[in-house]
């Protein structure tokens, strides 16, 4: 398959830049500033776009263009950093900027290849120090600001393009367009739909599977059970799926998640492991250990159900997790990924791992899950809901999970999500979810004193969970919800609404 290849520089955008392609129906893979001429033959690149970064081109041990890119002579895109160095590279001279510009900013002019078509006020999202003041003989500048002069330049000749913006941040409103365009100076395929990734998948897994069986843990959530669906039409009755009931999902789901995988042909074995993973997390108030803790768990409970399996059947030589690529980059999982937190498909494995680990999903962003979902035949209220942890309501439980615990914030949760389905929110919101704190506060029901729990609800707007906005919630519902909450669960007393976006903070508090 063809694509366009993204190098990494450690921008916190890069990844944004993969699913803005990927909008375009274009595949995209991401690798370091080292990758070789080989690998992207191997990639049938057909083009190349290099990402920004946090560093200045004249810094110690700043990375460099990939070793033999220029002379492939393929498509080059080049943002920020990438274009200091893509300057600098072929001659051109870069500086220190008199004045940084970070933030909005408006183009004064622009004109060339990459904004052909487009007109009106142009808002740019800018994040730099450095700039090009001369650029590279064979270019010429075709945007500029009131602070930078060269905001844009290209070779148009050669195919190569340069950008001190961010196109791919939805700061920049019509960035897209320029990578459009980009896209359609290349010769990449434009075939990355649902159906070519079901199928796609569907190959792979049959090829390195073989006759083998594959154990699949299914935790619940949307991920998992798409994933159970995709194996399924791969391999049929070689497919092992247990759904752990691990104790920490939401009211009532554990049963709705059971009938609808039955419903759509997967053979499903369902363990209650509830006590074991409240064992597990007894005394666990550390967010790391309590994921991993789960992790452990998990992996303990497959093991003991493939044996099991492995008795009656034969041997079972595959685990499959539905890993998504957030997961992978949170985990450091990504090049030059920061480690944020750790995802129990990804860290927490044990080194004596009897499996051999497979993950169809390791490249996609959630909602390509759900379109995957969707050619799969799952039902759309199970397709639609709202991302749920693996897990689960562990780290949504802050401090010591006990059953107690759980048993209030399930309530409190129910009655947030009811509210969110009734009032017509729900589908306005990516995520929502109910944290039950430390926190106990004095409060007054009728004429007595409470001194009870603290909850916090939480609801965002996103497209891909890599960057969330906190919702905005009308204060009528918020109220609705409060009274709805305290007079329901008398456990909690006081509920406050959570107005972080990603950045600086995560969607979930753990």
């Amino acid at each position: 398959m063809s694509s366009i290849v993204v190098i990494d520089y450690g921008s916190q955008y890069t990844r944004l830049i993969t699913r803005r392609l990927r909008e375009l129906q274009v595949f995209s893979v991401i690798e370091r500033p080292d990758v070789d001429v080989r690998t992207l033959e191997e990639h049938d690149a057909r083009g190349v776009i290099l990402s920004g970064g946090p560093q200045s081109v004249y810094a110690p041990g700043a990375p460099e263009l990939p070793e033999g890119l220029l002379e492939t002579r393929l498509p080059v895109l080049a943002i920020c950093y990438g274009m200091h160095l893509l300057a600098r590279a072929l001659g051109g001279r870069v500086e220190a900027s008199p004045s940084r510009e970070y933030g909005k900013a408006v183009l004064s002019s622009y004109e060339g290849a990459l904004f052909e078509g487009i007109e009106g006020e142009f808002v740019a999202w800018m994040s730099h120090g450095d700039s090009v003041v001369e650029p590279p003989p064979g270019f010429v500048a075709t945007a500029a600001t009131a602070d930078t002069t060269i905001a844009a330049m290209e070779d148009r000749a050669a195919r190569r393009y340069a950008l001190q913006f961010h196109p791919e941040v939805r700061h920049t409103p019509k960035g897209i367009a320029l990578l459009e365009r980009f896209v359609a100076a290349t010769d990449v395929a434009r075939d990355w739909t649902p159906e070519q990734i079901v199928d796609t998948a569907v190959r792979d897994v049959r090829e390195r599977v073989g006759d083998a069986r594959v154990l699949l843990g299914i935790s619940g959530g949307v991920d998992s059970s798409t994933l159970g669906l995709l194996l399924h039409r791969a391999i049929g009755e070689r497919l092992v799926a247990v759904f752990v009931d691990h104790g920490l999902l939401r009211l009532g789901e554990a049963e709705e998640v059971e009938r609808a995988l039955r419903a759509l042909g997967v053979d499903l074995t369902v363990i209650d492991a509830s006590e074991r993973f409240l064992d597990a997390l007894e005394g666990v108030v550390d967010p790391e250990a309590k994921r991993k803790a789960i992790g452990r768990a998990f992996i303990e409970v497959f093991a003991a159900e493939a044996a099991r399996v492995q008795d009656e059947r034969g041997d079972i030589r595959y685990l499959a997790q539905g890993t998504l690529y957030p997961d992978v980059i949170e985990s450091a999982g990504g090049h030059g990924a920061a480690n944020i937190k750790s995802h129990h498909n990804v860290g927490g494995l044990p080194d004596d791992l009897a499996f051999e680990l497979i993950e169809p999903f390791r490249t996609l962003f959630k909602d390509e899950v759900r379109e995957v979902a969707d050619i799969l035949g799952m039902p759309k209220h199970l397709r639609d809901r709202h991302p749920f942890p693996g897990p689960g309501l562990a780290i949504r439980c802050l401090g010591e999970v006990t059953r107690e615990r759980l048993e209030v914030l399930r309530r409190v949760d129910d009655v947030f999500i009811s509210a969110l389905r009734e009032f017509g929110h729900y589908d306005d919101t990516w995520q929502a979810l109910a944290v039950l704190t430390p926190l106990r506060s004095v409060g007054v029901m009728g004429d007595g004193r409470t001194y009870a729990n603290t909850v916090a609800l939480r609801a965002v707007t996103s497209v891909d969970g890599m960057t969330a906005d906190w919702a905005r919630l009308p204060h009528e519902f918020l109220a609705t919800v409060s009274s709805r909450i305290v007079n329901a669960v008398p456990e909690v007393n006081r509920v406050v609404y959570d107005i972080t976006s990603k950045p600086p903070g995560t969607i979930e508090w753990e």
